[in-house]
């Protein structure tokens, strides 16, 4: 719990009067000012700098996020690297098994391989460094210095480790979580039971049944500060408070509550709250590249919120909104601009092995929808049944195939998000259409003119017939096939009607035979046509058998056919007539999806073929100036099109996959090691599962269908999950504290049936969240007193029972909005990108806006002020309850960050300008301080509060210097009561 509240109105009071007052200072008043300067210096760039980020050097504080750094960090780690040759299922190598907790204890040869919170003195950290010549593991190189530096910390943290110890001499016990025909019995897997009861009679119930009393209601003013910042993040101004005190009605309290569910102001802070949860960035930690287009997700939340957005569409929305357009073009493009959600995540782009990308990339998009719509660790059944849950491997890799259905990213050395065009209204689609249209005739132009020059002119049909190419032609129509291949016409270029895919499955039993009739005897130019994609297999094993020989050539068929944009060619070739002259493809080892589309025989040896002689002839006499003059003009008009084009808005999103993809389980986590393939699906222990898995075709990935199973009121998890979030944000703390896990290792609700009534209020009125909002806020259980009985905190020493309220901590947004409020430098400008144009990398950005700290960009590398030291969200995973942390740097940033003061001297200016009743002539310093304590803190000083602060000024009828008041701004700011909320 945090400190509770106490009137001091700065960290300063104990020696400010001994230093300004005393003709002498107190030596000691000296020292300690002294000590807070050297302090400051010593922990300058812990609190000055905008690179403040989590630190992880922190020890884990509770046997939860010990288990989840286990299971997130240390054991996929000990799968890829270790237990191939250290378990009970190999040689264990050197005596030592890492697949079980006594295998470490136990050690091997050596003896124990790890002292629980000595790193140093662990054998294991030893080898993983490299830092023995004689011991160094894996022996195949060296681990990244992340993973390193993971394995430290879970052995500097007692390195717990959950896996059951294996019997004496015989297998490892297999540690089994809830079985999927069992799962009714954890609460969160039950239906939500109906209920009439109020928030109040559920509490109410709890507090008789321990025989407590429930708190008196909160002062008016204290109420009124709570209310403000819980629903907008920022300070009520002292005109609604002074409204809100001056209404008789019995109303009140409601008119104001609608009033800020009305305002902008809480769409914005809701939606930041969801940006936590959804691990909202714009930029990816590799190379500190940023994602331009990732503000328009931000926007999409606050326009949802906006507008009370059902919860279930905002769901449908984040997960499938781009297969769900309609007449509505804002709707349509608020959808789009929703899956957004899905390419936020924070990847490693450089990782050459594609395949593992993919599946890594799925697999933090899994976790995220998991932990964020339905509170569960999706990700701990990736390399074998969840130890603690009801998700079995097949069920994560059920779902899998969906996203794996689901194209992310695009490949090339190294990968890249997807942008879009935003969709837009018929007459800028026209637009568009029309400038994209001339675009590409210039372009083509421009490359027959290039061709010319060259002398080698060329063409680039989208779609090509038989008939119109040259030498013998074989059409995908006209092979012989073994195994299921299926037609397409997804993606251009293609000969003939078509192209065929093998559906990425049964690798190594799928080929297709190109055996052309009566092919005169002759050499040739053998080419291959296929349609390139991001999903395509990159070593598609193709052979060709000529006379007397065979040739293997592997085609990469992600990369665009280099000839004519349609084909690639596989060499020149000897064929004779009544000899072997076929080609074969095959899925052999395809490490994605192999396509066959033609196969074309070109003569070499013969007359030149009438396409090369057309060719002869166009190049006859050219005019290479003319050419020359007529390309530099198409190419300064490709310019202008091409920037028309760059202004079409785009956004950030993902693309439908083709073929749509059943997957194999891949053993242990291992993306190259298959094991049996699974239908597309869900988890089967939750909520309608079966019936929307059986709606999943071959026209799509599934995503809709997932969707549709999350947002379905009959599915236990989502509307509970939702509710408990909205009661955090509002009442400090969930009824189920662990917001992100529903599962068995998660907190039990203190109020189960509360919890059910939160989620039935939620359906039943439409899953509204206003409505839900408004449903907590009027309750009494929110408008009641913080109060320090010791009979209630001896019964509920945390207040899970709500006989009070609870202090909360502003979060640094609200801590940083509420200082420009002050200072008067507040820009309540809406939407839009706020990066700095040009901006290329995240490093060493300089955030220097004065907009709500919703509207700074969120840089994963460069966090903004004070963000990382007072404990921001880390928006690489799924955050469902920020960390609250009370370290020294916080309160020396508070007396001592540039930003701060600069903001203090910001305020001092403008309340020495001006005062609530006219020019800086008539502005008292009593005035000034009254003035300054309703801005910050909500209330007017106590007389004890005001008399040292006048004393401070000089006098209540002193003209104060501007320093003076900027000193007294500055230490109101430090002040717990500027921090928390009653």
């Amino acid at each position: 719990m945090p400190d509770p509240p106490r009137r001091v109105s700065h960290p300063l009071a104990v020696f400010l009067p001994a230093l300004f007052f005393s003709p002498l200072p107190n030596l000691w008043c000296v020292a300690m000012a002294c000590f807070v300067s050297l302090a400051w210096m010593d922990a300058g760039p812990g609190v000055a700098t905008a690179d403040e980020g989590q630190d992880e050097s922190l020890p884990l504080e509770t046997d939860a996020e010990k288990v989840q750094w286990f299971e997130t960090k240390i054991r996929p780690a000990l799968i890829e690297h270790c237990l191939e040759c250290h378990s009970t299922q190999t040689e264990a190598s050197g005596g030592l098994v890492l697949d079980s907790r006594d295998g470490w204890q136990t050690g091997g040869d050596l003896g124990p391989a790890i002292v629980p919170g000595d790193a140093a003195a662990s054998r294991l950290i030893l080898a993983i460094a490299y830092e023995d010549p004689a011991l160094e593991m894996p022996p195949d190189g060296k681990l990244d210095d992340t993973t390193i530096a993971a394995f430290r910390r879970w052995v500097e943290n007692g390195a717990v480790d959950p896996r059951q110890p294996s019997p004496t001499g015989g297998e490892p016990t297999r540690q089994t979580g809830l079985p999927v025909e069992r799962a009714h019995e954890h609460w969160a897997y039950r239906p939500i039971a109906a209920s009439d009861a109020s928030i109040d009679a559920w509490i109410d119930r709890d507090l008789a049944r321990h025989g407590l009393t429930a708190a008196p209601p909160a002062e008016p003013r204290a109420l009124v500060r709570r209310l403000v910042f819980d629903l907008h993040g920022l300070p009520p101004s002292p005109q609604t408070i002074d409204a809100f005190l001056a209404d008789p009605s019995p109303l009140a309290y409601e008119r104001l509550v609608d009033r800020l569910l009305s305002s902008p102001h809480f769409a914005e802070h809701f939606a930041r709250r969801w940006m936590d949860v959804v691990r909202y960035a714009e930029s990816i930690t590799l190379r500190g590249f940023i994602l331009p287009e990732a503000w328009r997700y931000r926007d999409y939340l606050i326009w949802s919120y906006a507008n009370d957005r059902p919860f279930d569409q905002m769901i449908r929305d984040q997960i499938a909104g781009d297969l769900l357009a309609c007449d509505d073009i804002t709707e349509t493009q608020q959808r789009a601009i929703a899956t957004g959600f899905l390419a936020l995540g924070n990847s490693n782009l450089e990782d050459q092995d594609k395949t593992k990308l993919e599946f890594d990339h799925i697999d933090e998009q899994l976790e995220t929808i998991g932990r964020a719509f339905l509170a569960q660790t999706i990700g701990c059944a990736r390399c074998h049944d969840h130890k603690f849950d009801p998700i079995p491997t097949r069920d994560y890799y059920a779902l899998a195939g969906i996203m794996r259905s689901t194209t992310p990213l695009k490949h090339a050395n190294l990968s890249k998000w997807i942008e879009k065009p935003l969709p837009l209204d018929p007459a800028d689609e026209a637009h568009y259409r029309a400038v994209q249209s001339r675009a590409d005739v210039v372009a083509a132009e421009l490359k027959t003119l290039q061709s010319l020059e060259k002398g080698n002119p060329g063409k680039d049909n989208r779609v090509v017939s038989v008939d119109s190419l040259p030498g013998v032609v074989m059409d995908d129509a006209d092979a012989s096939y073994v195994g299921a291949w299926t037609e397409s016409t997804f993606v251009k270029p293609y000969v003939g009607a078509g192209y065929r895919h093998d559906g990425t499955t049964g690798q190594g039993s799928k080929s297709v035979t190109f055996d052309p009739v009566d092919l005169p005897t002759g050499r040739y130019e053998v080419r291959l046509s296929y349609t390139s994609h991001d999903n395509r297999a990159t070593n598609a094993v193709v052979k060709v058998f000529s006379a007397n020989e065979s040739t293997t050539v592997r085609v990469n068929q992600r990369r665009r056919p280099p000839i004519d944009g349609l084909w690639i060619s596989l060499g020149v070739f000897p064929f004779e007539k009544d000899g072997q002259s076929f080609v074969i493809v095959s899925n052999e080892n395809a490490d994605g999806c192999v396509i066959v589309d033609a196969i074309q025989f070109l003569p070499i040896d013969a007359q030149p073929s009438a396409a090369k002689m057309a060719a002869d002839a166009k190049t006859t006499d050219v005019d290479l100036e003319a050419v020359a003059a007529r390309r530099k003009e198409l190419s300064a008009e490709l310019k202008q099109l091409q920037s028309e084009l760059n202004r079409r808005p785009m956004y950030l999103t993902v693309s439908e996959s083709e073929p749509r993809e059943e997957i194999a389980v891949r053993v242990r986590g291992n993306v190259h090691q298959l094991g049996d393939t699974v239908r597309r699906g869900f988890l089967t222990a939750i909520g309608p599962a079966q019936r929307y898995a059986d709606r999943i075709g071959t026209d799509g990935s599934g995503r809709v269908e997932l969707a549709e199973w999350i947002a379905d009121p009959s599915n236990p998890l989502t509307a509970r999950v939702y509710a408990n979030r909205v009661w955090s944000w509002l009442m400090g703390e969930g009824l189920v504290a662990t917001e992100n896990n529903f599962g068995t290792t998660g907190e039990s609700p203190s109020h189960p049936e509360l919890l059910d009534a939160l989620a039935g209020v939620l359906i039943d009125h439409g899953w509204s969240t206003k409505s839900l909002v408004r449903t907590i806020v009027c309750s009494d259980a929110y408008r009641r007193a913080v109060t320090e009985d010791p009979a209630r905190i001896a019964v509920d020493p945390n207040n899970r029972l709500y006989a009070s309220a609870s202090v909360k901590r502003l979060p640094v947004e609200a801590l940083r909005d509420a200082m420009l409020c002050v200072s008067g430098e507040i820009e309540h400008r809406c939407g839009g990108s706020t990066i700095r144009p040009g901006t290329s990398s995240d490093y060493n950005y300089k955030h220097d806006l004065k907009r709500r700290s919703l509207y700074l960009p969120v840089f994963r590398n460069s966090l903004p002020p004070l963000f990382g030291l007072f404990d921001f969200a880390d928006s690489s995973v799924s955050v469902g309850q920020r960390g609250q942390s009370t370290v020294a740097p916080q309160s020396l940033a508070m007396m001592n960050h540039t930003w701060i003061i600069e903001r203090a001297r910001q305020a001092g200016k403008r309340w020495l300008c001006a005062s609530a009743d006219g020019p800086a002539e008539s502005v008292s310093a009593k005035s000034i301080v009254e003035q300054l304590y309703l801005s910050c803190y909500g209330r007017r000083p106590d007389a004890e509060e005001l008399q040292l602060c006048l004393e401070y000024l000089g006098g209540e009828n002193a003209s104060p210097s501007e320093d003076r008041i900027a000193d007294l701004i500055q230490s109101l700011f430090a002040s717990i009561d500027f921090r928390y909320l009653e």
